[in-house]
């Protein structure tokens, strides 16, 4: 949540500081499917390299935050407060700051809890509705962290803009479980609707008679949305089979739904005959939803993202990368690049100098281990 919420940020034209341990944050080491975290949420911050638990490190940290107009913290619960990190503390030196809590749960019996993206898919509803009946399967991306942190955002905006009015800043909270819940809320509402259980995506019946993947003449998949009476039409003609329009069976969505059972696999021989890019062609002609079955590796080369939705950055090999803009226009602009992930202490020497430590300050933090101090960059951030 805390990088998510930081990315937006830094993207957004924050200056965002980056606090990690000595020796670098552990997401920097991660392999399997963490390999791209710290990549991809680092890009525009700076990095100070610093060990919160030293009495001289931590309290260069609180001046940086005297100055600072918002601090993220995404720790277990009640670590900044053992730390004098907290929020009252550090109210206390800067009535302007807006504090922002990114935790597990919401103030709440579960409080205390530590919690993860997994955990809340789970205990949240989200597990159960993505996988097949029996199978709670968690989505493809740590979409609860994301998404938590995109509400720490909101969180962060409409504090600073409340501060406005009356010239303080105030404790700001977001939580992964209260976010799962707000995901389930169309469900929660579909089941307070009606009776019996709620069926999880892959067993339920769809609203629209045509909405599901089809195999094509390549042996490939493509998505094909029908969801108005526009688009019955433009579906049955563009795959040549104007009677289906002609067949009072089939007069009407709810009525497709019903016939189903002999509908969709007469669907399914019609886009057999054809292969994915003819399918995709007509589909597109037709002006119907459609979507080919992509993998991350093939977004490289969409050329929607092509025309503006990617940005080029380094990685921790040194090569570079296309990765996604926050995915925003403001009038007319797009969030770009103004620095890549920062090596480890990157910028600590700077930023403790802004501090008020003075050089040799800085290298008895660093001798003694409480601080890493990198080369700086050839690029300052904007």
């Amino acid at each position: 949540m805390g990088p998510a919420a930081g990315l937006v940020l830094a993207d957004l034209g924050a200056e965002v500081v980056h606090v990690e341990p000595p020796g670098g944050d552990a997401t920097r080491r991660l392999r399997g499917f963490g390999t791209g975290y710290f990549p991809f949420y680092s890009r525009n911050k700076r990095s100070l390299a610093v060990d919160l638990k030293d009495d001289h490190a931590r309290a260069a940290v609180v001046r940086l935050a005297e100055r600072a107009d918002v601090v993220v913290e995404n720790f277990g619960p009640g670590t900044m407060d053992r730390l004098g990190l907290g929020y009252d503390a550090l109210s206390e030196k800067n009535r302007r700051l807006v504090y922002c809590s990114l935790k597990g749960f919401l103030p709440g019996p579960y409080e205390r809890r530590h919690a993860m993206d997994e955990v809340v898919q789970m205990m949240g509803g989200l597990a159960y509705m993505t996988g097949p009946p029996g199978q709670p399967l968690r989505a493809g991306t740590s979409v609860v962290d994301i998404t938590g942190g995109l509400f720490g955002v909101i969180g962060i905006l409409s504090a600073l803009h409340e501060r406005e009015r009356t010239g303080r800043g105030q404790l700001v909270k977001a939580a992964l479980f209260e976010t799962t819940a707000f995901l389930m809320g169309q469900h929660m509402a579909y089941s307070a609707l009606t009776e019996g259980p709620i069926p999880p995506m892959p067993a339920r019946v769809s609203a629209w008679s045509i909405y599901r993947t089809f195999e094509t003449a390549d042996d490939d998949l493509v998505f094909i949305g029908v969801i108005s009476e526009k688009h019955w039409a433009r579906f049955a003609r563009a795959f040549g089979r104007p009677d289906w329009l002609e067949d009072e069976r089939l007069a009407s969505n709810n009525a497709r739904i019903e016939a189903r059972d002999w509908l969709l696999p007469d669907v399914e021989r019609v886009l057999r005959q054809f292969t994915k890019a003819e399918v995709i062609g007509r589909a597109e002609g037709a002006g119907i939803p459609f979507a080919p079955i992509a993998r991350p590796e093939d977004l490289f080369d969409d050329p929607q993202l092509a025309a503006g939705g990617l940005v080029s950055q380094g990685l921790p090999t040194g090569e570079r990368a296309d990765l996604p803009r926050t995915p925003l226009d403001l009038g007319g602009l797009r969030p770009g690049l103004r620095s890549d992930p920062p090596a480890v202490g990157a910028d600590t020497a700077a930023l403790l100098r802004e501090a008020g430590l003075d050089d040799d300050a800085v290298a008895r933090l660093a001798a003694r281990g409480a601080a890493t101090v990198a080369p700086a960059r050839d690029e300052p951030p904007a």
